[in-house]
């Protein structure tokens, strides 16, 4: 990364706000919260619904030293975890939401001062061709 004039700070935000940074947190969450979705859909229903009975029926109480705990399905620690997913979800959804609309507040502020600010050389251009004509203009007047 080169250092630009703001110094650390400057290379920070610049770094920070880059769209691939913010798409790849937000990646990083949504994956963890889906990745408990799919343990606890493992863990609290297909393993009870089809682990546990195939174990009854082998009279099985103890696999690889661990007892299995009761046969019950666990619907609501399923149904808590895609809350879970959800209200992350939509907390990333509103973080992400306000942090594009200040970016596009910043890109239309910069837009602003640069078509506000002229360019010095353009100016200076302008100003001799302007001047070019009024002194033809007096010329041709015979001033």
């Amino acid at each position: 990364m080169t250092r630009s004039n703001g110094g650390f700070w400057a290379d920070f935000r610049k770094f920070i706000s880059q769209g691939n940074v913010v798409d790849l947190a937000v990646a990083v969450v949504i994956g963890g919260a889906f990745g408990k979705i799919v343990e606890s859909f493992v863990g609290d229903i297909i393993t009870p619904a089809i682990l546990n009975p195939a174990l009854q029926a082998a009279n099985v109480k103890d696999l690889n030293g661990l007892v299995v705990p009761g046969t019950a399905i666990k619907y609501g620690s399923f149904l808590a975890t895609i809350i879970n997913f959800l209200v992350i979800a939509f907390s990333i959804f509103l973080v992400i939401r306000a942090y594009e609309k200040a970016r596009k507040r910043f890109e239309r502020q910069q837009a602003a001062e640069e078509a506000a600010a002229p360019d010095p050389v353009a100016l200076q251009q302008q100003t001799a061709d302007a001047l070019n004509r009024l002194a033809q203009a007096m010329e041709n007047r015979g001033i």
